[in-house]
């Protein structure tokens, strides 16, 4: 149950962050919408982590690499987003991989035992 929350938090609270930014940047033009939008979504990946963190779902020495893996999934995402923008199906698939992001970066990284 644990990753699946994890998942679901990853595809949404940087898809909210990125929405959120892009509508406070717009104020700054168009490169404003952008720097606003990269810079809310990272900002929910990081919260994605620490969420996680107080929840009990993932041990505080992974907090740092989920925030990590959700960051590259949100990028990585944004990326296909923008690229697709032409179907609603590549913006809404793309938020899955940020929740990905998110359960494989508390997986694969963290804190490694001292040899």
């Amino acid at each position: 149950m644990k990753p699946l929350l994890l998942f679901l938090s990853g595809c949404i609270l940087p898809g909210v962050g990125g929405a959120v930014g892009s509508i406070v940047g717009h104020r700054f033009g168009t490169s404003g919408l952008w720097v606003g939008g990269v810079a809310g979504g990272l900002l929910g990946s990081v919260a994605v982590a620490w969420m996680a963190t107080r929840a009990g779902w993932i041990p505080a020495a992974r907090r740092t690499g989920t925030a990590l893996g959700t960051a590259v999934g949100f990028l990585v995402a944004a990326a296909i987003a923008t690229n697709t923008l032409s179907s609603p199906v590549g913006p809404i698939l793309s938020t899955l991989v940020a929740g990905v992001g998110a359960v494989v970066g508390s997986r694969q990284f963290g804190s490694r035992p001292a040899a």
